[in-house]
């Protein structure tokens, strides 16, 4: 696992560190150093010009560019609180002026070649540890090194466009306490269950309760992505609905009444692993009581989203808190505007704290989504997913999402790596298919290829 600190927490590993601040900034230095090395293609009569400030950030540039002179770099080094407009020719420049401690707006100057790669050391100087937010006009790097773990600002907003490609430098400090990680493939494939020899498709089913008469798009999207991601069998019921003839082939679709119909759910669960409601069901009162009702009397596991979502509101801590004693886990899957619908507030810039304040308020695992998916668990965990990308950026792949986690949670996942490990492989789906022309049921196709690329799958 990759733990994810944020800048003051970073602090608090730093000052408990039994290493003296001189050593930890000699190992800062050779990590930047032999990123630097990679990033030139060899050493021996190359340019490095290195931004340096005055604190630990511009210490750990100038112990890199002791390292690189010594292999033959020729290092410049810039005093980035009197730079020139514009730097020397150089083959890299360094980073190395401010890190994730800065305060106002940061404006560096030109490169003499706009292409120069730019390494950055522990984050792009400008950019806000906590929040990612830029200040000024802040260089884009290349590579980014940070060190011991990631930090918020590499993964939201501004800061994960400026980042590049990261490399999590080992210096020795103690990050065991995180309360964030970054999803990795060998931490999805850990958390997969393995089908029995003697299992059969009752052990992995999963309801859908989704879709309204006329409009079945997206319970057909989530019925397909938790059929291909592994539930052994997939209900698809809409309300007010008898018959569906577009269903997809290997669902079981039955009728649900128009009124009333959340009792006729709660009475068949017995034999289900999951429940899924929301996608497309519609927005009508009398449909919002009903979810409502479901959501509260359902005693397995149950994931809400699109209009279920909307059908919570800002009521949703005080439905969940009404559910059956020993109740399995709720998953909420909102993007910025449902999260808005469930809180009254848009979701603030640190979206760490904005998502682990909602699952503590709720009691429910909330899966925020956006360019990083975060998922919260009501204890205060977060994982980060960053598997997807602008791909997904198109109507019906949060469906998708839906049937992902309703299918892992069918498996018997626990509800906050059940949607970790959908957001990861819905992510991995979508980077499998076109750079161009992605539609949602194509990253249906792909879960099973996203599940094969796991270790071990």
């Amino acid at each position: 696992m990759q733990a994810i600190i944020t800048p003051e927490e970073m602090a608090a590993v730093d000052a408990a560190a039994p290493e003296p601040v001189v050593e930890l900034i000699e190992r800062a230095g050779a990590a930047v150093a032999r990123t630097a090395i990679e990033l030139l293609g060899g050493a021996y009569g190359k340019r490095v010009v290195v931004l340096v400030g005055k604190g630990n950030n511009g210490a750990d540039g100038r112990a890199a560019a002791v390292r690189l002179t010594a292999r033959g770099v020729r290092c410049n080094l810039v005093d980035a609180a009197a730079a020139p407009p514009t730097l020397p020719m150089a083959d890299l420049v360094i980073d190395a002026a401010y890190g994730t401690g800065f305060r106002g707006a940061f404006n560096p100057p030109k490169l003499a070649d706009p292409a120069t790669p730019v390494l950055a050391v522990d984050i792009a100087s400008g950019i806000s540890g906590l929040t990612g937010v830029a200040s000024g006009q802040p260089w884009s790097a290349t590579r980014t090194v940070t060190f011991a773990a990631w930090k918020p600002g590499l993964l939201l907003a501004d800061g994960a466009e400026h980042r590049g490609i990261v490399t999590v430098a080992d210096i020795g400090l103690d990050v065991s306490a995180a309360r964030a990680h970054v999803v990795q493939p060998q931490d999805v494939a850990a958390w997969l269950p393995d089908r029995a020899r003697s299992s059969h498709k009752w052990r992995t089913a999963a309801w859908v309760v989704a879709g309204s008469p006329g409009m079945t798009g997206a319970a057909h999207l989530a019925v397909r992505a938790a059929q291909r991601a592994g539930a052994g069998y997939v209900r698809l019921a809409s309300p007010g609905s008898d018959r569906d003839p577009y269903a997809p082939t290997e669902a079981v679709v039955t009728s649900l009444s128009a009124a009333g119909w959340a009792a006729e759910v709660l009475s068949g669960l017995g034999r289900f692993g999951a429940l899924a409601v929301g996608p497309g069901i519609g927005a009508d009162p009398d449909v919002a009581r009903e979810v409502r009702a479901l959501v509260a009397g359902c005693a397995i596991p149950v994931v809400v989203d699109g209009d279920g979502l909307r059908a919570l509101g800002t009521d949703a801590a005080e439905v969940i808190a009404g559910r059956p004693k020993g109740a399995g886990a709720v998953v909420l899957t909102p993007h910025d505007g449902e999260f808005e619908g469930l809180t009254g507030l848009a979701p603030a810039a640190d979206r760490f704290d904005a998502v682990r304040t909602l699952a503590a308020a709720t009691g429910a695992v909330v899966l925020l989504k956006g360019p990083t998916t975060l998922v919260a668990s009501p204890g205060g965990h977060v994982w980060a997913c960053i598997a997807g990308d602008e791909r997904l950026a198109t109507a019906g792949t949060g469906d998708v999402l839906t049937g992902t986690v309703v299918a892992l949670l069918a498996q018997g996942v626990g509800a906050d790596r059940a949607a970790a490990a959908a957001a990861h492989l819905h992510g991995r789906a979508g980077a499998l298919t076109w750079r161009r022309g992605l539609v949602a049921s194509d990253v249906v196709d792909h879960l099973p290829a996203a599940l094969a690329e796991l270790p071990g799958g």
